[in-house]
């Protein structure tokens, strides 16, 4: 395999698009979910590795030792992000989780710069601390409420470390694997990896069964943020880690007009207008990255 971002960058784009559109629906599922965030992050993983396996293995192919040393950083990497921020969710705002998150493109520019040879400009830095300050203004322009807690506010920082780190892992390893196998054996590995940590939560020695509904969201969970990250981790290939990073950017602005749309969560004028300013740069920054691919100035 390798990566062609010309014959591939426009399926590339929209496919990374459409992952962020999938991860800000999770964050409002999540945040009214009643199951425990470490209980939530294990039990979806279990749920993924036994859907995406049974296909898998019914496809007459099989995960190789190998395969699961390839696959483990970025495995383990994810699996303790999912539930750093699921828990984070439930103890602070969404406001607080996801501005916080905000800041992963910045982080994911300085080891583009270096690690891939990726071009980033002052330019490129100045439109993401815009487009952050235009997150800033979405998530707390509604006013008084934030309903931040330091613990949520540091796991929250925490998990937006290990997403970035998994970003650069998942690059690495997807000119090797491809996507199906690396999205089931990584599921594989993230339960294992979640189970001890949800048995302490819990206090048990396996965490309490989900009831019938709270399958139902699990199902939900795995369909909507779960597609996101297969949907991302085929893009790896074909697009910059410069842009995956500022893609995410429109996280938090899609999951507060989720939460007006679905919730009837009230818009201010503020946030409106971040909105606007955050997806006007996302616009241009795509647009930039397709003329860049296309040989254009």
């Amino acid at each position: 395999m390798s990566w062609d971002p010309v014959e591939h960058g426009g399926m590339g784009r929209l496919a990374a698009a459409a992952a962020v559109t999938c991860w800000s629906a999770g964050n409002v599922i999540v945040a009214g979910f009643d199951l425990p965030g470490l209980q939530i992050g294990f039990w979806r993983l279990f749920l993924g590795a036994f859907v995406y396996g049974t296909f898998f293995y019914a496809g007459g192919r099989r995960i190789t030792w190998a395969t699961v040393r390839l696959v483990a950083l970025p495995a383990v990497t994810i699996a303790l992000e999912i539930a750093l921020f699921f828990v984070a969710l439930q103890n602070t705002s969404l406001a607080n989780a996801t501005t916080i998150g905000a800041l992963q493109p910045i982080l994911l520019m300085a080891v583009a710069s270096r690690r891939y040879r990726e071009r980033v400009t002052g330019w490129l830095v100045g439109i993401a601390l815009v487009a952050i300050g235009g997150v800033a203004l979405v998530m707390f322009g509604a006013g008084g409420g934030s309903g931040g807690h330091l613990r949520g506010d540091l796991l929250a920082a925490v998990s937006t470390f290990f997403f970035a780190a998994y970003f650069v892992f998942v690059k690495d390893v997807r000119h090797h694997l491809d996507t199906f196998t690396l999205q089931t054996t990584s599921m594989a590995i993230g339960a294992l990896v979640l189970l001890p940590l949800a048995a302490i939560d819990s206090g048990r020695l396996v965490p309490p069964f989900p009831s019938w509904s709270q399958w139902g969201w699990l199902a939900l969970l795995l369909a909507v943020p779960g597609t996101g990250h297969y949907l991302m981790n085929w893009a790896h290939l074909h697009v910059s880690l410069t842009l995956t990073g500022f893609l995410t950017l429109a996280i938090p602005v899609l999951s507060a007009g989720a939460g007006w749309l679905v919730l009837d969560q009230r818009l201010t004028a503020m946030q409106v207008i971040g909105m606007v300013v955050v997806l006007s740069t996302l616009v241009v920054v795509v647009r930039r990255d397709a003329r860049m691919h296309a040989g254009g100035p």
